[in-house]
């Protein structure tokens, strides 16, 4: 059998008419049911809004941790088997989920609150840098007050996070083909977080978490784990600390992986992956059809 790991996407994976299939689905109906008790808003209606509401962090993340969540429960209902799970950022949660660490609503309540204080936090910014030299990065990182790596993504892909200045200072002073600001509310993955992570931890403290069925490589420390109170530090400290998603790549080759399942809308994550795993075999599960297709 091929070894296979799935990994869900995290913000910016969204899109307007994401989940479509699933909403006349049986199954899928009484999840979206849990999520309106709990949000107090339609996950459905929010993916289909024309004006992109669903590109808003308080909506974004809530809505894909509950489409993803669908999507790896009708995984596993088809009898398959993940042999490793992780998700960048926000894909974290649904990651935790699918290896059976919490419940959906616990997990839902958790990302809700995520969603909630990562909408209000007006202090920083962040942006992406493509085809640089890591070395000169790394070296004007370490040289800058209040700027992180927050994204290590790949080789030639990361997201830079801090104060408006010293970011600024980094997109300027390191040569790269392409520099983005971000339209994020936030300087996220970094120490800027600290007041909105200390406000999360006290939802964090009363999710009880499980011993992980399959094995979860988290975004603060990418080796294999499964014990129920090492995933919770490792997702207390996710706020604050870098998306080491190069280094989740590459654990997925040391560990055998053959096959990557990307569960989620979009292909953010296959694209990232292929860089740093060029012998993997790379699918994608976003619809119900494509379950169809990677189950055969």
């Amino acid at each position: 059998m091929t070894k296979t790991a799935w990994v869900f996407p995290g913000q910016g994976s969204q899109a307007v008419g994401m989940g479509a299939d699933l909403f006349d689905l049986p199954a899928a109906q009484q999840r979206f049911e849990q999520a309106a008790e709990i949000l107090g808003w339609s996950v459905p209606k929010i993916c289909q809004s024309e004006d992109d509401k669903v590109s808003k962090t308080l909506y974004t993340q809530p809505c894909l941790y509950t489409v993803e969540s669908i999507l790896a429960d009708l995984l596993l209902e088809r009898g398959l088997q993940p042999a490793l799970v992780a998700g960048h950022s926000l894909g974290e949660y649904v990651a935790l989920y699918a290896a059976q660490v919490f419940d959906f609503e616990s997990g839902l309540r958790l990302v809700k609150r995520r969603a909630e204080l990562m909408d209000s936090a007006s202090e920083g910014m962040m942006a992406a840098l493509l085809g640089f030299d890591r070395a000169q990065l790394e070296a004007a990182i370490a040289q800058t007050p209040d700027v992180v790596l927050a994204n290590d993504n790949n080789d030639g892909q990361v997201v830079i996070s801090g104060t408006p200045s010293a970011v600024e200072s980094i997109m300027s002073g390191v040569k790269c083909k392409r520099a983005v600001k971000l339209n994020v509310s936030g300087a996220f993955h970094s120490p800027l977080m600290a007041e909105a992570a200390a406000e999360f931890r006290t939802v964090l403290d009363s999710v009880a978490f499980q011993t992980a069925q399959v094995p979860v490589l988290s975004n603060v420390d990418p080796t294999p784990a499964t014990d129920a109170a090492v995933l919770r530090d490792r997702l207390d400290r996710q706020m604050t600390g870098s998306v080491r998603w190069r280094e989740i790549s590459l654990q997925l080759s040391q560990a055998g992986i053959e096959r990557v399942i990307e569960v989620g809308p979009g292909k953010v994550l296959t694209g990232i992956i292929k860089r740093t795993c060029p012998d993997v075999a790379l699918e994608n599960v976003g619809a119900i059809a494509d379950i169809e297709r990677v189950a055969v």
